[in-house]
């Protein structure tokens, strides 16, 4: 399915029904949209699933559909507080992936225009209650992409500033490579109502509040995050792929960020990470780019440390036997100084 999780089709999604199938969460990961990278970092599947079954069941208690069934641990399907070992495994309602048509390096979006229902939107929604350093939305501002206007920003903001409420950006789900949309642009491309596109933003904004409650009783700082929505087989709103997770979240704790911008981070120091940015934006750039280099042992146990930890505290059950959060965070403040 993708670099970092796989799919199993259990039933097929059809035009006026939703299918059914299973998320195999993996250890493998993606950063920089380069696609699967050298190293597999233990523990780190189960953890995203477990975290991400905990905030769905969340979200549904909210009153926000999403397409989670359960998870699944010995072939039964349960709900999280029923799992006695950490799982991989979650089943989901599956939706048709609906995707553009490429044409001469721009894409066409006119599928949206003819088909109503039961597909994923291929829109992925931003929420930043933050700005930490390595924010994507420095380079835009700079690059002139975006304006301060455009943010609902009254002023030039700080690397890791706090903003006073979030801010909400959209950018493609199914191009080669991500791409930043005005927010008319988006409502274009994936053909929303007006009030479609509010209710996407509002739930966003909903979802937001929920995981930053939820993470801060444990003093982790929530500082942005990504949504994904799909239509059911009704045209309702619904919350898909995974949610709350510090690979959906840029998540920090006590200065040090515990998501893959711990891994970005080390990246950027390597001559692999210069050709990459050299090449990004040509036809071929991964190939450019050439092979990532493999991570330190010390820095690839640390993070699987910082994934498990993250587990066991969002959650309040302790899944995995390892340090606090608070250690582990320190281990990585000394690998990345």
């Amino acid at each position: 399915m993708g670099s970092v999780k796989d799919l199993i089709v259990i039933k097929e999604p059809k035009a006026d029904e939703l299918g059914l199938g299973r998320f195999v969460f993996s250890d493998r990961y993606s950063v920089f949209d380069y696609g699967r990278m050298p190293d597999e970092i233990e523990g780190k599947g189960s953890s995203l699933c477990m975290i991400s079954a905990y905030f769905f069941e969340k979200l549904e208690e909210e009153g926000i559909k999403t397409h989670y069934v359960g998870l699944v641990e010995n072939g039964k399907v349960k709900r999280f507080d029923e799992i006695e070992e950490p799982t991989n495994v979650m089943e989901i309602k599956l939706v048709r992936v609906l995707k553009p048509t490429k044409m001469n390096e721009h894409y066409d979006y006119s599928i949206f225009k003819r088909e109503k229902r039961n597909f994923l939107i291929p829109l992925e929604i931003i929420y930043r209650n933050a700005l930490p350093e390595g924010s994507s939305v420095f380079r835009r501002l700079e690059r002139g992409e975006i304006t301060l206007e455009q943010l609902g920003l009254d002023h030039y903001p700080k690397p890791n500033e706090r903003l006073e409420k979030p801010i909400l950006d959209v950018s493609t789900k199914l191009e080669d490579k991500d791409r930043y949309l005005s927010w008319d642009e988006a409502k274009e491309i994936a053909n929303l109502s007006n009030e479609e596109l509010e209710e996407i933003k509002s739930t966003t904004l909903k979802i937001d509040e929920i995981i930053t409650n939820e993470v801060e009783k444990v003093g982790i700082s929530n500082d942005d995050g990504k949504i994904e929505f799909a239509f059911d087989a009704d045209r309702n709103l619904m919350v898909v792929d995974a949610v709350g997770t510090p690979d959906e979240c840029r998540f920090s704790f006590e200065g040090i960020q515990i998501s893959k911008e711990v891994l970005r981070k080390w990246y950027r120091k390597t001559d692999w990470y210069k050709r990459l940015e050299e090449a990004k934006g040509k036809p071929n750039w991964r190939e450019l780019a050439g092979e990532p280099p493999k991570l330190p042992e010390d820095l690839l146990k640390a993070v699987s440390d910082m994934y498990k930890a993250c587990c066991n505290e969002i959650t309040g059950k302790k899944l995995f036997d390892v340090n606090s959060l608070k250690d582990i965070v320190k281990r990585l403040r000394e690998l990345l100084s």
